[in-house]
């Protein structure tokens, strides 16, 4: 018999242990992360009291994400899947969301199809070694006071506000953000969690038509973050994006399916994701 509970500090090192089957590198701060972001919304799979299956959510407003969807191997293909995505969705709908999004393996998209979500667009992840390059005038460095704008302008692109995950990534000192300035307004910004090693960039957002504005964003964030390995997830419609970093270095590690239950949010914006898990 499945069932759905919520996860709790105990079942931590379980979701390691099962995302670590998949290669994911997450950590128990991951998953903390995600608990204070989203205190309800973070579940464990059990068949009768065995913990078979984790998944995540969190809700912006009218807008919710699902990420970390896994359940082990041997319990796959008889519902378990299902169950605990359903689960995702009803939370979610009780948060008065109205568009669901997830970020699915390519040979996921027929499950998720079943379950009602529609496919949008693929994603690439990218992963590489960060390079030097000169950054251009008229970028700055996201402070204290600019958040809010960056927040407005977030919520702009994305369809609802993010304050309470961008907040958090923007006041850690040991992260990156750059926005774009031009007539006194914000045109686009960039964001880099920064880890020991390793970096991941996103998200990115600008206007569709200025490949310019968000190349050089992520130009001037990766002359910041020398030597680390770096990785991001940009759409594969966005070539001219793809075609600088891939010629810089960069290669592609796996895709994605956008996917969505209830209307797509998609605006006029280029938009790198902040997280598979997050949107």
């Amino acid at each position: 018999m499945f069932h759905v509970k919520n996860m709790s500090l105990e079942d931590l090192e379980f979701a390691v242990r099962i995302t670590d089957s998949m290669s994911w590198n997450l950590v128990e701060e991951d998953f903390k992360f995600m608990m204070h972001l989203e205190p309800d919304g973070c579940f464990v799979l059990l068949s009768n009291s065995e913990r078979i299956g984790i998944a995540t959510t969190i809700s912006f407003d009218k807008v919710g994400w699902i990420g970390n969807v896994i359940v082990s191997e041997s319990h796959r293909k008889l519902g378990a899947g299902s169950l605990l995505v359903r689960h995702c969705v009803k939370y979610l709908a009780s948060k008065n969301v109205e568009t669901v999004g997830l970020y699915s393996y390519i040979d996921k998209v027929a499950f998720y199809r079943r379950l009602g979500f529609e496919y949008n667009s693929e994603f690439t992840v990218l992963k590489g070694k960060s390079f030097s390059s000169r950054p251009k005038a008229g970028l700055r460095e996201v402070t204290k006071e600019n958040i809010q704008e960056v927040i407005d302008y977030d919520q702009s692109c994305f369809g609802a506000s993010r304050r309470k995950l961008l907040e958090p990534i923007l006041l850690d000192p040991h992260n990156l953000c750059y926005m774009s300035i031009e007539d006194g307004r914000i045109s686009g910004y960039a964001a880099a969690k920064v880890y020991e090693e390793m970096a991941e960039i996103g998200p990115l957002l600008c206007r569709q038509e200025r490949h310019d504005i968000a190349i050089d964003l992520l130009k001037a964030t990766l002359n910041r973050l020398r030597g680390f390995e770096v990785s991001m997830f940009v759409p594969r419609k966005e070539s001219a994006i793809l075609n600088m970093l891939m010629g810089a270095g960069f290669s592609e590690n796996f895709r994605v399916a956008r996917m969505f239950f209830g209307s797509p949010i998609v605006k006029d914006c280029i938009y790198m994701a902040e997280s598979l898990e997050r949107g």
